[in-house]
């Protein structure tokens, strides 16, 4: 035995404190594993829930139509099952407010991470993520009773009173936490020597941050980007009081446009029986909105992985 090391003799009190089971540990990873184990059992109950009412749908109405077909009214007669204007007013929507989001929140992030100093860090980003704790019924009657007479006054084309623009602008303004707080904080973890190196060389901070910092922390970035997206795709009352329940397949931003969201909240408020055509829409578009959210979530996941930067 070499110098200094020590053995452990069968029978002391240090063997049996590694052999003794410890029980305050155990409790502890059952308890994470249930919390896991819930997560994944949700998933799997929305998709069940989901899959039987959606095939009834599609043993009744052609997945042709409802993909491919631009008439979205299937309460009215005869009725009409394109999907469509459902998704478009739902991308359309999603986009405005990624384009509102995406540079606000950024902007906040470099900020807050390169340029404030610790106090006023520690001020200004609990007071921008109290946004994200607003109900989404205030923002909803916020864009319906300010914005949207606020556009119709600046803008030069006619706007509705329901209006896509004044719902996508004001999602976004909602979803600006999410992107700045998570990129903010994949900002944060890059290590300083990377920015130190970069003053040595004579950058700026400007410099620094959008060719050193940021692209190191673009896996977060990313992350964010997308977890917003998701956001805005989902979001109900925002659109549904201040975009409009008239499912138009156009890209007016002027006009009133109902989303995929906004469809499941008024026909699931609605007096539509169940267990028919008309009811198992409900279930047939949030089938489509579960998996274009997946698909958002999968490709996040997979850009994460691609580009995640590993520091020691």
């Amino acid at each position: 035995m070499a110098a200094g090391d020590t053995a452990t003799v069968p029978g002391t009190p240090q063997s049996l404190a590694r052999s003794r089971p410890r029980y305050g540990e155990m409790a502890i990873k059952a308890v994470l594993m249930l919390a896991a184990l819930v997560s994944i059992a949700t998933t799997v109950g929305i998709v069940i829930s989901l899959l039987e009412p959606t095939i009834r749908f599609f043993g009744e109405v052609s997945a042709v139509e409802f993909f491919t077909s631009t008439n979205w009214g299937p309460l009215f007669e005869p009725p009409h099952y394109g999907v469509l204007p459902l998704v478009s007013a739902t991308l359309i929507t999603t986009a405005i407010a990624i384009v509102v989001a995406v540079p606000l929140g950024l902007a906040s992030a470099i900020y807050l991470s390169e340029y404030a100093k610790p106090r006023v860090r520690k001020f200004f980003k609990p007071v921008l993520e109290v946004l994200a704790g607003i109900p989404t019924v205030v923002f909803g009657f916020f864009a319906l009773s300010f914005v949207t007479p606020l556009l119709r006054d600046v803008l030069p084309f006619e706007i509705e009173i329901f209006n896509a623009l004044s719902a996508g602008l004001v999602v976004g303004f909602m979803i600006i936490p999410i992107v700045a707080s998570l990129s903010e904080d994949a900002m944060s973890s890059v290590p300083n020597s990377l920015r130190e190196g970069s003053f040595a060389l004579g950058a700026s901070r400007m410099v620094t941050s959008l060719r050193v910092v940021l692209p190191a922390a673009f896996s977060g970035i990313v992350a964010a980007v997308i977890l917003a997206i998701s956001r805005a795709a989902g979001e109900t009352l925002i659109v549904y009081i201040a975009g409009g329940g008239q499912p138009n397949f156009t890209l007016d931003l002027g006009m009133a446009m109902q989303t995929m969201a906004a469809f499941i909240a008024a026909a699931g408020s609605g007096d539509v029986p169940v267990g028919t055509v008309d009811y198992d829409t409900i279930f047939a578009v949030g089938a489509l909105l579960f998996v274009m959210t997946f698909a958002m979530n999968y490709v996040s996941a997979r850009l994460v992985r691609k580009y995640r930067e590993v520091y020691e």
